[in-house]
């Protein structure tokens, strides 16, 4: 049986926001993320740099959990405000989402999980979905 009700207003706004970017709220939505995005991977980048990590370790650490937390909640809300949510967690854009924000929480039990580090640049592929290619 399908299911054919609309979406409660708050999330219909909240889909028109983060889906749509020929609105206002769509388009700072998306320049935001797209900083976001930017700025996550220059942080991975100067991680990389063993002088650069050492000395700013502590900065780079609670930049890449605002950015982490930032995309989580980002994640959270595409999939609250979609009809089909699983038919997004299972795309190629919800995967890619996914697998950019998991390396970091699997910092918090695998003391070795720098190596997941690098998978964190998939956020950069993030960056498609804003100019839908």
């Amino acid at each position: 049986m399908k299911d054919n009700k609309p979406l409660p207003k708050w999330k219909n706004k909240l889909h028109e926001v983060i889906y749509e970017a020929d609105t206002f709220g769509g388009k700072l939505f998306d320049v935001v993320l797209l900083i976001a995005i930017l700025l996550s991977v220059a942080a991975v980048m100067l991680e990389s740099v063993e002088p650069i990590e050492v000395k700013y370790r502590v900065p780079l650490l609670i930049a890449e959990w605002v950015f982490t937390i930032f995309f989580s909640i980002e994640y959270v809300l595409r999939i609250i405000c979609v009809k089909k949510p699983f038919k997004y967690i299972l795309s190629f854009y919800g995967i890619v989402d996914l697998l950019s924000i998991i390396p970091t929480y699997l910092g918090l039990f695998f003391t070795n999980a720098s190596v997941l580090r690098a998978i964190r640049t998939i956020r950069l592929l993030r960056v498609f979905r804003i100019f839908k290619l």
